[in-house]
C-alpha cells in the first residue's frame, strides 16, 4: 500500500496511447497513484521488482513474453501480487489461461472507465472481478480435454496455412505422426476438418494468427 492508502499501480501495454488513457484516468482518481509503465513483459518484471504495486494492468498481447507468461513469471517471485488483465479480444481460452495463470481480473479494454476502476479497487481489495460475459464464455468453455503441447504447437502452424509435410519439417516428426495429432485435435475442438479447425482455434482463443 502507498501512502495514506494510495492503490500503487502499473501499466503493462505495447500501445502508448494505450497507457497514456490508463494514465490520465488513473490521475484523476485521489486513491489511485501510476507508479510506473511497461512496454513489454521483461520491462514489466523490472519494473514489478522495483515497484512492487500493488495491482497491475497488464494486457495480454505483446510481443516477446505474453501477458500470461509475464503473469506467471512475476507471481514465482511474487505470489500475492494481483492483476488486471487487459484485451481487446475475448476469446476463452485467453481468459482461461490468464485466470488460470493467477490474474483476479479480467477487463475487455473498451468496457467504462467507472466499470475499469472499480474493479481495480475490488481488486486491491482482495476480490476477483470477472465480468458476466466473461464469466459465462468461461462456463462454456468446452476441451475438458486440454491440447497437449505438441497437438498446440501443431494447431498453430495449421492455422498458418502449413501442410503437413511442412509441419512434420518444421518440427523434426514424420507426417504420419502429424496426420495422428491432427486427428486428436480435430476430436478435441469437435471440428471435421482443418478449416473448421482453424476457425474454431482462433474464435476461442486457442491459437492466434
Amino acid at each position: 500500500m502507498g501512502e495514506q492508502g494510495t492503490i500503487r499501480i502499473v501499466i503493462v501495454d505495447d500501445h502508448p496511447i494505450v497507457r497514456e488513457g490508463f494514465g490520465s484516468m488513473i490521475a484523476t482518481e485521489p486513491d489511485m497513484a501510476l507508479v510506473a509503465e511497461a512496454r513489454d513483459g521483461q520491462e514489466a518484471i523490472r519494473l514489478f521488482r522495483q515497484h512492487r504495486p500493488d495491482v497491475t494492468l497488464m494486457d495480454l498481447r505483446m510481443p516477446g513474453l505474453s501477458g500470461v507468461e509475464t503473469i506467471r513469471a512475476i507471481r514465482r517471485e511474487f505470489p500475492q501480487s494481483r492483476f488486471i488483465v487487459l484485451t481487446t479480444y475475448d476469446g476463452d481460452e485467453d481468459i482461461y489461461r490468464a485466470l488460470e495463470a493467477g490474474a483476479q481480473a479480467y477487463l475487455l479494454k473498451d468496457m467504462f472507465c467507472d466499470e475499469i476502476l472499480s474493479a481495480i479497487r475490488d481488486v486491491h481489495a482482495g476480490h476477483r472481478r470477472i465480468p458476466a460475459e466473461v464469466g459465462t464464455r468461461l462456463a462454456e468453455r468446452v476441451g475438458a480435454m486440454d491440447l497437449s503441447g505438441r497437438e498446440q504447437e501443431v494447431l498453430e502452424l495449421v492455422v498458418k496455412g502449413k501442410s503437413n509435410k511442412e509441419i512434420a519439417n518444421d518440427l523434426a516428426i514424420t507426417e504420419p505422426t502429424v496426420k495422428g495429432h491432427i486427428t486428436n485435435i480435430l476430436g478435441k475442438l469437435g471440428v471435421s476438418d482443418r478449416t473448421q479447425a482453424v476457425i474454431a482455434a482462433l474464435k476461442r482463443g486457442i491459437a492466434h494468427l
